[in-house]
């Protein structure tokens, strides 16, 4: 890749402005929007502890692509399956990932998928069934800069 002059030029000008002024405002999602995506889920449903699981690595040595896996415990039956399964990441600046549906003829409630975490943060995962009930599993994840461990 090569860069002109008035290229490098502006590519140093803003790294000077965020520099003096820190992130953007908004950069990370807020708990406000968060909650605002979890209830917009759920339809104000608490949601309850197990059936589902969430699998991520405790530490993310690469933040570009972190590995995650979703399971749910359900018959898959016509008259009780997952239906959605939504993934959010609390410190990303928009906090929606994945929504991922299912059917009875799906036969199992599973899903892998890779993400792009901005920094450490809480990984969310919430089940909605087709009988009202939801289910969600959290982790945190640790995103370590070029692998250091820190």
């Amino acid at each position: 890749m090569n860069l002109t002059r008035r290229q490098a030029l502006a590519l140093g000008a803003g790294a000077a402005v965020l520099t003096v002024t820190g992130l953007p405002a908004g950069a990370l999602a807020s708990d406000d929007k968060v909650q605002a995506a979890i209830d917009a889920f759920t339809g104000g449903t608490a949601p309850e502890a197990g059936t589902i699981s969430l699998s991520a690595p405790e530490i993310a040595e690469n933040g570009n692509t972190v590995p995650v896996g979703i399971s749910v415990e359900s018959p898959m039956s016509e008259e009780d399956h997952v239906t959605d399964v939504i993934l959010l990441a609390a410190g990303n600046p928009s906090p929606g990932v994945a929504t991922f549906h299912f059917s009875p003829m799906s036969g199992s409630a599973d899903a892998t998928t890779r993400m792009r975490l901005a920094k450490t943060q809480d990984v969310i995962a919430i089940a909605k069934t087709s009988t009202g009930k939801v289910y969600m599993d959290k982790k945190t994840v640790k995103v370590t800069i070029g692998g250091c461990g820190g």
